[in-house]
């Protein structure tokens, strides 16, 4: 009967008409006649048989791209600017982040957790300098990866700075000097997003510095000011914190990680906290001043009223990220593009001009590197025939602080801003034997499932490893699966992902260990 009954309810699950666990933002393509007549007549003047693909950008998105319509089959080229694959994400954020994430949490283990564990030593020191060859050597040695990957692969890739002279035409100025023109029968924008800037402050990446700078400091700031409480922010903002920094969050709203489930955001930053991260929220920084010896902050309260003063050594500027378009020439082509600089694109990643193409954090969605990734290869299939799809309300996201938190599918404000009855079954990682064994029990599983047929709608996890963890939730989503699916799988013992069907078992009927 019981296996019946997962059945049954599996049935159910599938045929949930997918609103309830989807609010996507579609991508929006609106159609110019003059634009695409235009092109069209341009492109196919042009005479451009050189290649299949171009691409433009050599990030997450841009050389996932590359490599899938060579190994399609495709002649492809890729241009980059920077000299060196894998933009942002790789060059000066994702790894080279994750790199001192990493090293920085284990000089505070050392010097928090050890004893407790029975490893006990004189003295430890942060030797900065080695901390950043590590996190250099991690870079270079995953970028000379990429350009392994092209050779392999047989992309044609191009060093330099891409803009359009026509839509089948990509004029670049090389790095080594020189221009040289690239034609392609149809182009991909994978020029990514650059730091947002605020009015009034001007980031020298010495004192006031962008995520790019503070991934470089030559000393640990005695006291670090982060203007923004988002995933980089506060993952930055535990790096120096965890090797000595007095670290204090300037927040204009009045949460952090605002796309975060309220109910978890609440404990994480109980979490941060309590590792001595202080934080100002609803509050607004009206100037930086740089000109002394240190950095001052003028600040208010959001909602107006009396200003006052914060010092600092230096000051991170953390508020988000914008699209990548300057100098593209896409004006020239006739390119759409919305009023915060994003390229207007339909379902199959196709701008208003015939032959143009656009992915990752230059469309609407998530600006993760892995949501560019997931793109990239949509795209190529398209390009190539085949059939793609990237469905942006499953991308996971997740904050590689300690305890990480990571989720997937709605928030419960967002299940109820829809109207949905739902059940939210939760378990804490105080319950979780594995990790009271390992000493890191900080933490809990929350998932949220419609009420009539137990299909979930979100899963939100604040563990050591959350990012890890997830995975599973990731996949029972894009498989429509119950609560009860996840609560039936046998799940190792011990380990971390037993918290994750325990709060399965919470969800649509009783947990075991709590």
């Amino acid at each position: 009967m019981a296996a019946m009954g997962s059945l049954t309810r599996r049935k159910a699950s599938l045929l949930l008409s997918r609103n309830l666990c989807t609010n996507s933002t579609p991508h929006v393509f609106r159609f110019s006649l003059h634009s695409l007549t235009s092109s069209r007549g341009f492109a196919s003047s042009s005479g451009s048989d050189d290649n299949d693909v171009v691409v433009i950008g050599g990030g997450p998105g841009g050389y996932v791209a590359a490599i899938k319509a060579a190994q399609l089959g495709l002649k492809t080229t890729c241009i980059e600017k920077r000299g060196s694959l894998g933009g942002t994400c790789l060059n000066v954020g994702c790894i080279p982040s994750k790199a001192l994430l990493h090293s920085s949490h284990m000089y505070h283990e050392a010097t928090h957790s050890f004893a407790s564990h029975g490893v006990k030593f004189p003295s430890v020191e942060v030797d900065l300098p080695s901390m950043m060859a590590q996190k250099d050597k991690a870079v270079s040695n995953l970028t000379r990866g990429i350009e392994g990957l092209f050779k392999k692969n047989k992309v044609n890739y191009v060093k330099g700075y891409g803009k359009f002279i026509s839509p089948s035409e990509v004029s670049v100025d090389s790095v080594e000097g020189g221009n040289t023109v690239v034609k392609g029968k149809n182009i991909i924008v994978a020029t990514g997003s650059d730091v947002k800037s605020l009015p009034g402050i001007t980031i020298d990446e010495k004192r006031i510095v962008s995520s790019t700078g503070a991934l470089a400091l030559s000393e640990i700031p005695k006291k670090l000011v982060v203007i923004g409480a988002g995933y980089i922010g506060l993952e930055m903002g535990s790096v120096w914190g965890r090797l000595g920094s007095e670290v204090t969050v300037v927040e204009f709203a009045a949460d952090i990680v605002p796309t975060m489930d309220g109910e978890v955001r609440k404990q994480f930053q109980r979490a941060l906290e309590k590792q001595k991260m202080k934080f100002m929220l609803k509050t607004k920084v009206v100037s930086v001043d740089s000109s002394g010896n240190g950095v001052k902050l003028t600040l208010e309260p959001a909602a107006g009223g009396e200003q006052t003063t914060l010092e600092a050594d230096v000051v991170l500027v953390s508020a988000g990220r914008v699209p990548f378009t300057a100098g593209l020439g896409l004006d020239k082509i006739g390119v759409e593009t919305d009023k915060v600089g994003r390229i207007l694109v339909n379902e199959r990643f196709a701008t208003n001009v015939s032959g143009v193409y656009a992915i990752g954090d230059v469309i609407p969605g998530p600006m993760l590197a892995h949501k560019a990734e997931e793109d990239g290869v949509a795209c190529v299939e398209f390009i190539a025939g085949k059939e793609g799809h990237v469905d942006y309300d499953l991308v996971p996201g997740v904050v590689y602080t300690h305890p990480e938190v990571a989720s997937v599918g709605k928030t419960e404000e967002q299940v109820k801003a829809i109207g949905v009855d739902y059940r939210v079954g939760k378990f804490p990682f105080m319950a979780n034997s594995r990790a009271k064994a390992i000493d890191d029990a900080e933490g809990i599983v929350k998932i949220i499932a419609e009420k009539e047929t137990d299909k979930i709608l979100g899963v939100h996890i604040m563990s050591p490893n959350a990012g890890e963890l997830i995975h599973e939730a990731v996949l029972a989503l894009h498989y429509g699966a119950s609560s009860e699916d996840i609560a039936r799988t046998c799940h190792a013992h011990p380990t971390m992902s037993e918290a994750l069907k325990e709060a399965a078992m919470a969800t649509y009927d009783k947990p075991i260990h709590i």
